[in-house]
């Protein structure tokens, strides 16, 4: 049995925010947790100052991460994402990866702003939960 997304009556319309409000997952399931991935290269040095293309190779290292376990961005249910400097501003970008990478199903996310990051040039983060069936 697949994850389920629900996203209920009475909640407002999450998914172009790139969200859904719940996820349920099958017991016996296997939880992969990928931990906070940037906008790095294979040398670990930022690819860009620009926050959306941050944003674009952040969620490609996710899919990398993922890819090793053999699962891949469907297989996430969770994502917690950080952003440097938080404004509105910065919730295109991140809507539009996320329609990118899951399309009209998105997984439960929480955004969180904060001051910074490891190093001055990381301006986004992302951690994601993964389930293996």
């Amino acid at each position: 049995m697949a994850h389920g997304l629900v996203n209920p009556d009475g909640l407002h319309d999450s998914v172009p925010f790139g969200y859904s409000h719940t996820v349920s997952v099958p017991g016996g399931s296997e939880l992969v947790l990928v931990s906070g991935q940037y906008a790095s290269g294979p040398d670990g040095a930022v690819v860009s100052g620009d926050f959306a293309e941050q944003v674009r190779q952040t969620f490609r290292n996710i899919g990398v991460a993922l890819a090793a376990h053999g699962l891949g961005l469907g297989d996430v249910v969770q994502l917690r994402t950080y952003v440097v400097d938080h404004d509105p501003g910065k919730l295109g970008p991140i809507a539009a990866a996320v329609q990118e990478g899951w399309g009209g199903k998105p997984p439960t996310q929480t955004l969180l702003g904060v001051a910074s990051l490891a190093t001055p040039e990381v301006l986004f983060e992302v951690e994601a939960v993964a389930v293996r069936r």
